[in-house]
């Protein structure tokens, strides 16, 4: 008997459509390969408006990629499309709106009223998640608890087996402090929040190890080792993994109840409209939400 899959319907937003985001669409849905793995609905304006200039953002760009936004999340809700990548925005512009945000994996998370969700990074060779996002560096401390970092670790976990098919993660924690904070001389959080989250994830029968120290942690030859690196901030996790992956990299948001995924690269308002954009990211990107989507059917 052979059993036929339908194409899954993959809808991509155009970001703001004074960045690169509209070229690296149009790029990227040339690849035939793409056209085979999954159908594609684009939201937004036509490619040929004039109503934007690429490199000239401003309220009414800002308005368009909020608008495209929101579209998707009713087409998602309607069961119109059942994946969604999504080009890159301004934060910045949007909140001078006067709308609350702080990026499409928390404004995704709070229009399908999700609260256990994270960005999880994938390369072709190593995946990292963070377990705090975009708040300063000097909070990064206060925000760390056992409960967040077992949550975190939890949600890689069921991650990995639902949607990536690894049957038994392995699982790498980074500490917080230099060398992992040398037994509590460089800082204590290891000993307070770090180890204890391990030993809550291991009673629950999660493999997962740590605390490593970070400058020592990442390397192509990781990712043979670990399904994932949790990282405790933004940029522990996202500079090694960006200088090793950049132009393949993706950004998953996991947690919610489809798939999401976008390139893990800004709205480049410097290079839009010269034909600079390299799509790469935005092609992994797509290519990652069908796969996914076909694994989660």
């Amino acid at each position: 008997m052979t059993v036929f899959h339908r194409k899954p319907v993959i809808g991509i937003t155009l970001g703001d459509p004074a960045g690169i985001g509209p070229e690296i669409v149009a790029k990227a849905l040339r690849e035939s390969s793409l056209k085979k793995l999954a159908d594609f609905v684009v939201i937004g304006d036509p490619l040929t408006s004039k109503r934007f200039v690429a490199g000239r953002p401003n309220r009414l760009t800002a308005a368009a990629s909020l608008n495209y936004l929101q579209a998707a999340i009713q087409l998602l809700k309607e069961k119109k499309i059942s994946a969604l990548v999504t080009a890159p925005v301004c934060k910045e512009a949007i909140s001078k709106l006067g709308v609350p945000f702080q990026g499409h994996t928390e404004f995704l998370a709070e229009a399908f009223k999700v609260k256990n969700y994270e960005m999880l990074f994938v390369g072709k060779d190593l995946r990292t998640i963070i377990v705090t996002r975009h708040i300063p560096l000097m909070k990064v401390a206060a925000r760390l608890s056992i409960g967040k970092i077992d949550r975190t670790i939890e949600l890689a976990h069921r991650s990995l087996r639902d949607q990536f098919r690894i049957q038994r993660p392995h699982i790498a924690v980074c500490g917080l402090n230099p060398h992992a904070g040398e037994h509590g001389l460089i800082g204590k959080e290891e000993i307070d929040i770090i180890i204890p989250a391990i030993q809550k994830a291991r009673r629950k029968k999660i493999c997962v190890e740590g605390p490593f120290p970070a400058d020592t942690l990442f390397s192509p030859r990781i990712g043979k080792k670990y399904d994932v690196v949790i990282a405790m901030y933004h940029d522990q996790g996202l500079i090694p993994i960006k200088t090793m992956e950049f132009e393949n990299l993706v950004n998953l948001t996991i947690g919610l109840p489809f798939v999401r995924t976008s390139p893990a690269h800004g709205t480049a308002f410097d290079i839009a409209g010269k034909n600079k954009a390299n799509p790469a990211s935005m092609i992994a990107a797509i290519r990652l939400a069908a796969k996914l989507s076909y694994a989660s059917s």
